[in-house]
């Protein structure tokens, strides 16, 4: 398995997930034993990430869905300053969602481009904030899920800082891989990046003007109607924790089997390796191939037992052309991406890595030849 945007659960957090359908059922609102002890379980699991990612725990709540929370996130910030502007600035490979709210915060705004390797400039950023009136805030993302390019946040936020304008940073395929950024004032993260549940968590700075639009409701601060089921909860802390305590093996280990890729990769004829080849994140590789398409080379590497994907990680399952290779000015056809599951739950992935590197020449030179391209 190749393939980990979504992965099977921890161990350790599916043992959590299990006993905690005995101990964590309840409704946390409700004043009996059962509710008070369920209480206590999502306090714990709060306090547990938080710990994490270096933020307070009244500054973090749970959310449905990574994607959910981004969304809640972006509302909190345009309404809370619904009087200093309307426009949200995003950057041209940032996830799909964050592009459709900015467009439909101000339709006649564009996202700001990137360079060859995916990278926002913070020049880039400190021309479109001083030409762009009325702007609500900016939304960047820590990493790439798609290239895995890492993004300048520290100079990012000072751009931020020195325009008045608050930082939303979408971590939701770095964090647990990567250091947690502290150059931020709205943060978002998905417990599945670390082998968890698909669970979003949303931070919000102290002294962050963030006012969710709509009713006041008591649960997430005011940012949910409902408390989150807490063996989930329980489950995503679980995950989290795991993952901080072997961060730093699990990224040189991820690491090094990227690099094995980016070198089989490069070495087949017409084939480029997209991102940052440093400035990256451990686990996530993407290399396009000229003349084939990247869901024949997907279907040819299943057939042999090999699970990767293509397409965008940034949009949905639909096969488009990926907009951050787009972006980037690379080729959009014939894209293969690999995202290396943690260690914990596929301990075969060294030798799945073995075999996409044997397989990729003999895949991509069939393909070619069946379409006739081979000697071009």
């Amino acid at each position: 398995m190749l393939d980990a945007t979504r992965s099977p659960l921890h161990p350790a957090a599916r043992e959590t997930l299990l006993a905690a359908l005995e101990a964590g059922w309840a409704d946390p609102r409700r004043l009996h034993a059962d509710g008070r002890r369920a209480r206590l379980l999502l306090d714990r699991a709060r306090e547990s990430i938080a710990a994490s990612l270096g933020v307070r725990e009244d500054e973090l709540s749970f959310h449905p869905s990574a994607e959910h929370a981004l969304r809640v996130g972006v509302a909190g910030l345009r309404h809370g300053r619904r009087r200093a502007g309307a426009r949200l600035v995003t950057s041209a490979v940032d996830r799909a969602v964050l592009l459709h709210e900015a467009h439909d915060a101000d339709p006649s705004s564009t996202p700001l481009q990137v360079d060859s390797l995916g990278r926002l400039q913070p020049e880039s950023l400190r021309f479109a904030l001083g030409e762009e009136p009325r702007v609500a805030a900016v939304m960047l993302q820590q990493a790439n899920g798609e290239v895995g390019t890492m993004q300048p946040l520290e100079e990012l936020f000072s751009v931020c800082r020195a325009a008045h304008l608050p930082l939303l940073v979408d971590g939701t395929s770095s964090l647990g891989r990567v250091e947690p950024p502290t150059d931020f004032d709205v943060l978002v993260g998905d417990a599945s990046t670390v082998a968890g549940p698909p669970l979003g968590v949303l931070v919000v700075r102290t002294g962050t003007r963030f006012d969710p639009p709509g009713p006041r409701w008591e649960p997430e601060h005011g940012r949910e109607p409902a408390d989150p089921w807490v063996p989930l909860a329980l489950a995503a802390a679980e995950a989290w924790q795991q993952a901080a305590h072997t961060q730093q093996h699990e990224a040189a280990s991820a690491s090094a089997l990227v690099e094995r890729i980016r070198r089989a990769a490069a070495s087949v004829t017409d084939v480029d390796v997209v991102g940052d080849p440093l400035e990256r994140l451990p686990h996530v590789v993407t290399f396009s191939a000229l003349y084939v398409d990247g869901e024949s080379i997907v279907d040819a590497l299943d057939r042999r037992g090999i699970t990767v994907t293509s397409g965008s990680a940034c949009t949905s399952s639909r096969l488009e052309p990926s907009h951050v290779l787009a972006a980037m000015g690379a080729l959009t056809h014939g894209n293969v991406r690999v995202t290396l599951p943690l260690e914990a739950v596929a301990p075969e992935r060294e030798r799945d890595v073995e075999a996409l590197c044997d397989a990729l020449p003999e895949v991509i030179g069939e393909l070619r030849d069946r379409l006739g391209v081979s000697d071009l």
